[in-house]
């Protein structure tokens, strides 16, 4: 219990500094709204306990039985195996998934385009990037059987910023931060969570939520480690 409440004492008093970090990478750094800021920072906080779901998926599972079978008085049981089947929901999270796609698309379809000096330069260091992200997450992640797709975690973000600080100057220079989250963000999403869908069935889980560890979870975090690396290295 005192573990607990120390623990809480800590946030507590850590909270305001998140903030304020939150508010220097989207508002400063990315360009996002003040008032945009604000619902993104709420929908992270409260969506991190909703989930939608998408999808339901059906695989074969072996179900194990046992025969009873009585001979002269003697009782033998006789291991069968029959067929049944397992359904698992593919859910998204509203604050761990939802959330940073819509930063990325608000970043995509309105910031770039107006503040941008070449837009185009800027969108296809974007896809260079997420391709490269998208590559390498889905290499490194592997089945977790009854836990979900585990990528080690300093690899998105650490291949998101190293790829963006190479390109973000080729030609006209870019905003470094936005190719960065968004690169990072929807790389991670595709490699470690869209280009594995096929693997879903092998979890053995009955609900996959993709962004489904909260706040903290890697599509999350990735677009934020990223930035902040960005910002640390330049």
């Amino acid at each position: 219990m005192l573990y607990f409440t120390i623990l809480l004492l800590w946030l507590l008093m850590l909270t305001p500094l998140i903030s304020l970090f939150l508010r220097a990478v989207f508002v400063e750094h990315l360009g996002l709204p003040p008032e945009l800021f604000l619902i993104f920072l709420l929908l992270s906080l409260l969506g991190s306990f909703v989930n939608i779901p998408i999808a339901e998926l059906e695989s074969p599972q072996p179900i194990y039985t046992y025969r009873e079978v009585t001979f002269f008085g003697v009782t033998w049981y006789i291991p069968q195996v029959e067929m049944g089947l397992r359904r698992t929901i593919i859910a998204l999270n509203v604050g761990g998934c939802l959330v940073p796609i819509l930063v990325s698309l608000y970043l995509l379809l309105y910031s770039i385009p107006r503040a941008e000096p070449d837009p185009l330069s800027t969108y296809i260091k974007v896809l260079i990037v997420l391709l490269i992200v998208s590559l390498i997450v889905h290499k490194s992640s592997r089945v977790v059987r009854g836990l979900g797709i585990a990528t080690p975690a300093f690899i998105p973000p650490t291949i998101t910023a190293v790829a963006t600080l190479l390109i973000y100057h080729v030609g006209i220079p870019s905003n470094p931060m936005r190719i960065a989250y968004i690169g990072g963000t929807l790389g991670t999403l595709i490699g470690a969570d869209i280009l594995n869908l096929h693997r879903i069935p092998r979890l053995g889980a009955p609900i996959v939520s993709i962004g489904g560890a909260g706040t903290f979870d890697g599509i999350y975090t990735t677009g934020l480690i990223s930035v902040l690396l960005i910002l640390l290295l330049l």
